[in-house]
């Protein structure tokens, strides 16, 4: 896979501890550093087998955690200023899974 696809980047992290290349920072494709974002904030407030899901505000208090580690600060700033958007998004697609 090239570094620069996008594809699977969702899975690394800002601190360069993340797979499959152990990219960090700006080296994650942008496209890699959004989803990441959006597949954590998912995974947080979906039921899973295994595990309840957070509340809406839970979960943007984890990513909000995660600002300079494993999400990029610049894009956790855009997140929050939409982050009802996304509570909104979820909502109205859960009952659909």
């Amino acid at each position: 896979m090239r570094a620069g696809c996008g594809v699977s980047s969702n899975h690394e992290r800002r601190d360069g501890t993340g797979y499959p290349q152990g990219l960090a920072g700006q080296a994650i494709p942008l496209a890699g550093r959004l989803m990441a974002i959006a597949d954590v904030y998912d995974a947080l407030v979906t039921e899973r087998v295994y595990k309840a899901a957070m509340t809406h505000d839970e979960a943007v208090a984890v990513i909000l955690s995660e600002r300079g580690r494993q999400f990029d600060p610049r894009l956790v700033d855009l997140f929050i200023e939409i982050a009802l958007r996304f509570g909104e998004i979820h909502s109205r697609f859960a009952d659909a899974r």
